[in-house]
This record gives structure tokens, sequence and C-alpha cells, in this order.
């Protein structure tokens, strides 16, 4: 009876660890993905709250040239806020401008590229 109590206590955990650690990796992004993958407005004429999600796929990163120091591929980054180009913008800072420069004006050439591109993302969008 002691050995069944053993055993079920080493499997529950074990179980539990496999599906937290094997949930990890499911959401990886495409190359072709653009640079607003998603986004979320609560129902209403007016959008009040906006969550933008941005990944670092290769196809940003080619638009951005070199203005991302050391940015790490394949991660998304999501932030909620006021308006869509506010929420984006935020969102691809924190993705691909997270690392400071040496040249002064490095970051802000970054942040600008970020607020074209979620524009670009924006205009395209709308097209279709």
């Amino acid at each position: 009876m002691v050995a069944a109590w053993w055993a079920a206590g080493l499997a529950v955990p074990a179980v539990v660890i496999k599906g937290v650690l094997s949930g990890r990796g499911n959401s990886t992004p495409t190359t072709e993905e653009a640079v607003v993958t998603s986004s979320r407005v609560e129902d209403g004429t007016d959008p009040q709250f906006v969550c933008e999600r941005v990944c670092t796929s290769d196809r940003l990163l080619r638009r951005m040239g070199g203005l991302s120091k050391d940015p790490t591929p394949n991660t998304c980054v999501t932030v909620c806020g006021a308006s869509e180009e506010d929420a984006c913008t935020e969102a691809c800072q924190r993705a691909v401008c997270t690392n400071t420069h040496q040249v002064p004006a490095w970051n802000d050439a970054c942040l600008k590229r970020c607020q074209t591109e979620c524009l670009r993302g924006r205009a395209s969008e709308r097209d279709r």
C-alpha cells in the first residue's frame, strides 16, 4: 500500500512538469509573420484598450535593418495600451530595441523605425 502512494507521489509531479515544459515552445513565430500578428479590441465604437503582439521574425529584423542591437530572434512581446499604434510601438521597442547602443541617437532611430513599421502594418491591414 505504501509503495502505491510513493509511485503516485512521484508520477503526478512528473506529469505536471512535463505538461508545463511541453507547452512553452508551441508558439514559435514563422518568418512570414507581419509586424503586428494579433490585436484585440473591446466591443464598442471606440477602442478603449488594445493589445498588440510583435514577434522578432526574420522579416521584421530585415525591415529594421541594423537598428536592432543583439535581438533575440523568434521571440514575441505583447503590450496593451490605449491605442493600436502606441501598443504596437511599445511592443516593437521591447522586442527589438531593448539593448541600448553606444551611438547617441541609435535608440531614438530604432523607436522611430518601430513607429513606421507599425503604421505600415496598419495600412496594409486596412487594404485587405
